[in-house]
Order: structure tokens, then C-alpha cells, then sequence
């Protein structure tokens, strides 16, 4: 791991009370039905079939790995049966992705289970904005403990879990769309207002 210092450390600094009360895990990014709608390129918004910009974030290459929820609440409860006390167990899903290709891949999805009105792609609607200040090129965790220890090892891969979160959030747009017409104005988080 490395920290925005640029120091090496071979586990996370953590507060005291994580190491003597039990196991820890940690995660980078999780392929979700049921995440909070917000900006970027979520699925969730009921504005994008009419047509409206898919916002990316930089130019799109910043890495992460990526893991369908299930896996990981599969991945903590394992943890928490067979951690040992002061352990920390990183989870990932060894399915490292750019923004952008990420982004195309929903489109894609998209584009075959749900397409536009217009029959364009919704890889159309991709727009470059500007980046988070600070915002880490990549994520990158190593899980092999928790698989050589516990034989812990994700069911989904990028494919079918990225899939199944497409096919969740066409199956639920009212749910989100109750949520973003009345809790929530999709306002850019993580930037200072000017």
C-alpha cells in the first residue's frame, strides 16, 4: 500500500481499537445494486435515456479493481467467522479496470438490453469533465491473504457481476428515480464550491 506521502507500508494504519477488537477488511470499488445514486457514471439516473451527458471524470484512466457486493459481504462474513483477532484482510476482486472502460462496458450493456430511443450508442453521451483535485491514478490492493488463509475467492467476475448491476438497476428505475427527485440533486461531490 502506499500512502499519499509516497511512503511504503505493508498494512494500513489503523486505530487501536481495530486491532484488538477483531479482524479488519478493507476494499477498493464494489459493482452494487442498491448504491446511492450520485455523479459520475451511474446507471442509476433516470435522466440518461433522454439523452442527457455521462460524466468521466479526468480522462478516464484511472484503475481500480472492482468487486460485485455479494462477494464482499461473502468476503467480511468470512472474516468475521475465521479472522484471526487483530488481522487485517484486504478484499479484492482482481478485476482491475480503467474509468473509461468501465464506462464503456456499462454503455455497451446498455446499448443491448436497454437501447436509446434514437438508437445511439450511450457510449454518445460519454463526456470528459474535470478531475477530482487529488483524485489517486489507482487503487490497488493485494488480496492473497485472505485467499491463502481463509480460501476466500470472489463467485463474480468483472463480466457477470457488472452485468448483474446493469440488469438490477433496469429492473429498479423508479427506485432511483424516487430518491433523485426528492433526497438528492446529483451535485458534484468532492469539489469545493467557488
Amino acid at each position: 500500500m502506499r500512502h499519499r506521502s509516497g511512503q511504503r507500508s505493508s498494512r494500513p494504519r489503523l486505530p487501536p481499537h481495530v486491532r484488538t477488537a477483531g479482524p479488519h477488511h478493507q476494499l477498493l470499488q464494489q459493482l452494487r445494486p442498491l448504491s446511492f445514486p450520485r455523479e459520475g457514471y451511474s446507471l442509476d439516473d433516470p435522466q440518461r435515456p433522454r439523452g442527457k451527458p455521462l460524466p468521466v471524470y479526468g480522462d478516464g484512466q484511472q484503475i481500480r479493481d472492482w468487486l460485485y457486493v455479494e462477494d464482499h459481504t461473502a468476503a467480511i462474513w468470512l472474516v468475521l467467522q475465521r479472522g484471526r483477532p487483530g488481522e487485517t484482510y484486504n478484499i479484492g476482486g482482481l478485476n482491475e479496470r480503467r474509468n473509461l472502460d468501465l464506462v464503456k462496458t456499462i454503455c455497451a450493456l446498455l446499448d443491448e438490453k436497454s437501447p436509446r430511443a434514437d438508437g445511439r450508442s450511450y457510449a454518445t453521451l460519454i463526456t470528459f469533465v474535470q478531475d477530482r483535485p487529488g483524485h489517486d491514478r489507482r487503487y490497488a490492493i493485494d488480496s492473497s491473504k485472505i485467499r491463502r488463509e481463509l480460501g476466500w475467492a470472489p463467485r463474480e467476475n468483472f463480466d457477470t457481476g457488472i452485468a448483474k448491476t446493469v440488469d438490477w438497476y433496469l429492473a429498479h428505475r423508479e427506485w432511483t428515480a424516487d430518491i433523485t427527485a426528492r433526497k438528492y440533486a446529483r451535485e458534484r461531490l468532492g469539489v469545493a464550491k467557488s
